[in-house]
Order: C-alpha cells, then structure tokens, then sequence
C-alpha cells in the first residue's frame, strides 16, 4: 500500500483525488488550506515528516489566471516558491512529488498537439508561475503532470457556469477561436494515482481527456445534456471577450508514450450527475 500525502486536498482536484485513493484502500493524508500552507516552507517540510508519504500530490495552487496579472508575486509565491519547498522536503525524505501544471505554459501558437519535450514559453503570469513549479520539481527528479480545461463537481469551473447561464439567459456567447481538451477531475485523479502505481520516471506527463473542441463546442455540448438547444449557445472571438491575461488559442496536449484518457464527451457524459449535483 503506498502512503499519500495530498496538498490542496479541499479543491476541485484534490477532493477527487482523495476519493479515488479512498476507494481504492490506500492511506492518504488530506491536506486542504487549513491543515496546511504551503507557502511556509517549515510547514511543508513538518507535514513530510509527520506523514511520510510515498507520495505527495501537489494540488493546492494559485489558478485565478486574470488576478495573477496584477499579483505575480502572489502566484509565484504558491506555483512556484512553494513547490520548491515541497520538492526539496521530498527529496530529503525518498518520496515521489507530483506536481500538476498547466497547458499555459506553452504560447498557445501551435497547430498541433504539443508534447512534452516542446519548447514553452508562457505569456501571461499564471503560466510563468507554474512553469516556475515544473523547473522546481523536475531540478529534484520528481513528476509533473499537464492538463488543461478542468472541471468537476466542486468549485467553480466552466460546466457549471454554463449550467447556471442556461437557466438565467435566452443565449449565452462562448469562444469559438480557443482550441483544447476539456478534463475531468476524476479522470484526472485516477490517471495520477496510475501513474504513481507504475513508478513512472521522473519527468512531464500530460493528462487530459483525449479529442479537441473550443469553449463554443463545449458548451453546446453542455446544453445538449440539459435538454437544452444547443442552437442558442452563440459564438464569438476570443477579442469579443478582453480579459486581463491572454489565453492560449491552441491548448492541446499530446499523449506521447502513454495511453491516451478517454474522449471528452464520455467523460462529461460520465461525470454529468455529479456536476448537476455538486457542492457549490
């Protein structure tokens, strides 16, 4: 039975994860924001070794993309600094670190699914946070795992936006010029507790449910599985909508090695009554 520690533990991710480890047995620590900052290097290094986890799962994160434009520090503070704490506490104490990072570290330019060996370069302050996290971990030999489009039953995320504008507006306007992979958090979760049990090496991984939409076809989709016509989801240009940081126009991962995760739309077809019944 391999030990877990998980940061993060109260989020969208974090909680699925703990669920998915609960259900299959193992011993896991779950760490939300209260238990645990992980911006205080002492505690992080404490909470290794009170644990002594196999592993340590890393989702706790600054993700609010818009506010880390006017605060970088902030975000560097937990996407980056913070991992660098975790990396080294792991390290010291032969435990394995996941740390899950982000598609925005790329530039969004490609016309092909990137792969993990591509070049990155992010635009905006989230992605040079999280691509501060990945040098953090990867100097120490440990694992990051990409993914992009996230959404689950808990917190907010884009499925449940669009679940709430279905019953407040006659027609809802979505990107159609931003390409990438909607993920489930539960696919997720199940697909980092994979990775752990196969010993992968250190190094990038990406995970995300597999084919490609924009927010525009997603959220027809969404509508289609309300009952909803999915005609009245109208689309825009991503200039239709100007928000603090640019988002990449091209956010889809390639699954180089590894099996790729189950379509997108199985997926949302899966989770759908967790999301219609989530914690708000």
């Amino acid at each position: 039975m391999t030990r877990w520690l998980v940061t993060g533990a109260r989020g969208m991710l974090g909680s699925d994860l703990v669920g998915v480890l609960h259900r299959e047995g193992e011993q896991v620590a779950a760490l939300g924001r209260a238990e645990l900052d992980v911006r205080d290097p002492r505690a992080v290094a404490e909470a290794v070794r009170l644990h002594k986890p196999d592993a340590v799962v890393n989702c706790a994160a600054w993700t609010a993309v818009d506010d880390a434009e006017a605060h970088e520090a902030e975000a560097l503070a937990v996407n980056g600094h913070a991992v660098r704490a975790l990396a080294e506490a792991c390290a010291e104490a032969d435990a394995r670190l996941v740390q899950i990072s982000t598609d925005y570290v790329f530039d969004g330019a490609s016309s092909r699914p990137y792969r993990e060996d591509d070049p990155t370069g992010p635009v905006g302050a989230y992605g040079r946070s999280k691509l501060a996290g990945e040098r953090a971990a990867l100097e120490h030999g440990h694992i990051v795992v990409r993914t992009a489009w996230l959404y689950g039953a808990r917190g907010a995320n884009f499925v449940r936006t669009m679940i709430r504008l279905e019953a407040e507006r006659e027609t809802v306007s979505v990107v159609d010029d931003q390409h990438g992979q909607p993920t489930w958090a539960a696919d997720l979760a199940a697909e980092l507790v994979r990775l752990v049990h196969a010993d992968v090496p250190g190094g990038i991984y990406h995970a995300t449910n597999s084919g490609r939409t924009t927010w525009y076809g997603f959220a027809r989709e969404i509508f289609t599985l309300l009952g909803a016509d999915p005609e009245r989801v109208r689309p825009v240009t991503t200039a239709a909508f100007p928000r603090p940081a640019r988002r990449p126009a091209y956010s889809v991962l390639g699954h180089h090695g590894r099996p790729a995760m189950r379509d997108w739309r199985q997926a949302l077809q899966t989770a759908w009554p967790s999301l219609i019944d989530g914690d708000p």
